[in-house]
């Protein structure tokens, strides 16, 4: 994920522990939802869109704070 934006990530990952469990968070969630659409996983479908949903949030609050991290920072 981002992965143009992987030095002010792993910058983060070390300072910042909200945005370190927000992307342990995404990380999770995105396996789960790997694992369900490859049928090793079950849930109803009004779950998996709210995993969906959640996983989403949780990416645009990371992206936000990493461009706010690199504008703070001159990247």
């Amino acid at each position: 994920m981002f992965k143009e934006h992987s030095h002010a990530i792993t910058a983060l990952r070390a300072e910042d522990g909200h945005f370190n469990k927000l992307f342990d968070k995404h990380t999770e969630l995105d396996d789960k939802i790997d694992a369900i659409e490859a049928g090793t996983g079950h849930v109803e479908d009004f779950e998996l869109e709210t995993m969906k949903k959640s996983k989403l949030k949780i990416k645009d609050e990371i992206y936000s704070i990493v461009m706010d991290y690199k504008k703070n920072n001159n990247y």
